[in-house]
C-alpha cells in the first residue's frame, strides 16, 4: 500500500471510526491504559500523536497538561480529534513525509505516542526517522501494534459471514506489508527502529480483552457496529447491501449477529487481542 492509496484508505474509513467513536475508545480501554502507563506525559511536556485518530492519546496528553499535537491523514479524524481536545493542535497531513516541525512550531517533543497508528506507512524507515528528527534528545516513543492475523480473532470475528459473500473474497494481509499488522514480526519491527535511529528498543506482548459487553448487555449490537465500519463491512455495505432487498441484506446481518452470539464468552463479545507494546529512546 502507498502512502496514497493509504490516504484515501482512512479517508473512506474514517466515518466509521468517528461513528462509533465510543465504542472503539471503550473496548481499547485496556491498550490505551497500557500506552499511557508506559509513557509517563506530565504538565510542561510536548507531546506528539502520531496517527491520533479521533483523539484519545491528544486528550489524555491535555488532561495531564503537556502541549498535545496530533497528526492524521484522515480529515475526517482530525475534524473529530480537533473537536475532541480543542487545546491541541491537529495536523492534516502524512506524517511519513510532513514536515513536522515547520507544521506545529515549538521545541522538541518530549513524547511520541501512537495507538494503532504507525502500521500503514510505506517506508517506516523514512516515516520513524522523520520523527525521530522532532524529538528531543532521550524523548521516548511508544506505541501499540498489532502482531500477526491469526492471533487475532478481531479482524474476522463476524466479519468473516460479510467475507464469504464477496467476490473476491478478502484475502489476509500479506506479512511485512503496511497495514494492522505491518509490525507483527519483532525483530523485523526492531531493525526498522535501530535503522531510523531510534535505540533502546523494547517490545513487551501484550495480550488484553476487547469486551464489547462494556454497557452490561452482550455486546453483539457493539461488535456489529464496528464490523461494519471496517474495510469488509464498508466494501459489504457498498455492494451487497445495493444488490439484495431489504429483508435479505437484514438476513445476511442477522448471519453475522448469529456468529457473534456463538462467540459469546461469560454472555458477552469478549475478543483476545495479541499486541505489542513498543518503546524505544532518542540517542541524540
Amino acid at each position: 500500500m502507498t502512502n496514497a492509496e493509504t490516504g484515501r484508505h482512512w479517508a473512506d474509513s474514517a466515518s466509521g471510526w468517528v461513528e462509533n467513536e465510543s465504542i472503539f475508545d471503550a473496548i481499547f480501554a485496556p491498550v490505551t491504559r497500557a500506552i499511557l502507563d508506559a509513557v509517563d506525559m506530565s504538565e510542561g511536556q510536548r507531546v506528539l500523536d502520531v496517527g491520533c485518530g479521533t483523539g484519545t492519546l491528544l486528550a489524555a496528553a491535555a488532561a495531564a497538561g503537556a502541549a498535545a499535537v496530533g497528526v492524521d491523514i484522515a480529515p475526517g479524524m482530525v475534524a473529530a480529534a480537533a473537536a475532541r481536545a480543542p487545546a491541541a493542535t491537529v495536523l492534516l497531513g502524512d506524517a511519513q513525509v510532513m514536515d513536522l516541525a515547520a507544521a506545529a512550531p515549538g521545541p522538541p517533543f518530549d513524547r511520541v505516542v501512537s495507538r494503532f497508528g504507525v502500521m500503514f506507512f510505506a517506508d517506516p524507515v523514512a516515516a520513524f526517522a522523520n520523527l525521530r528528527r522532532v524529538a528531543a534528545g532521550e524523548a521516548h516513543l511508544v506505541f501499540a501494534c498489532w502482531r500477526t492475523f491469526d492471533e487475532n480473532p478481531m479482524f474476522t470475528l463476524g466479519t468473516s459471514v460479510l467475507a464469504e459473500r464477496l467476490d473476491p473474497r478478502p484475502e489476509p494481509p500479506e506479512p511485512n506489508e503496511p497495514g494492522p499488522t505491518a509490525f507483527a514480526d519483532s525483530d523485523r519491527l526492531a531493525g526498522l527502529l535501530t535503522d531510523a535511529g531510534w535505540a533502546s528498543v523494547n517490545m513487551t506482548p501484550l495480550d488484553v480483552t476487547l469486551d464489547y459487553g462494556f454497557d452490561g448487555d452482550d455486546g453483539v449490537e457493539q461488535r456489529l457496529a464496528t464490523v461494519l465500519s471496517v474495510t469488509t463491512g464498508r466494501t459489504a455495505r457498498e455492494t451487497l447491501q445495493p444488490a439484495l432487498t431489504p429483508e435479505a441484506w437484514a438476513e445476511l446481518l442477522e448471519e453475522v449477529r448469529a456468529e457473534l452470539r456463538r462467540h459469546l464468552v461469560d454472555g458477552a463479545v469478549k475478543v483476545p487481542a495479541a499486541l505489542w507494546l513498543v518503546m524505544a529512546t532518542n540517542p541524540s
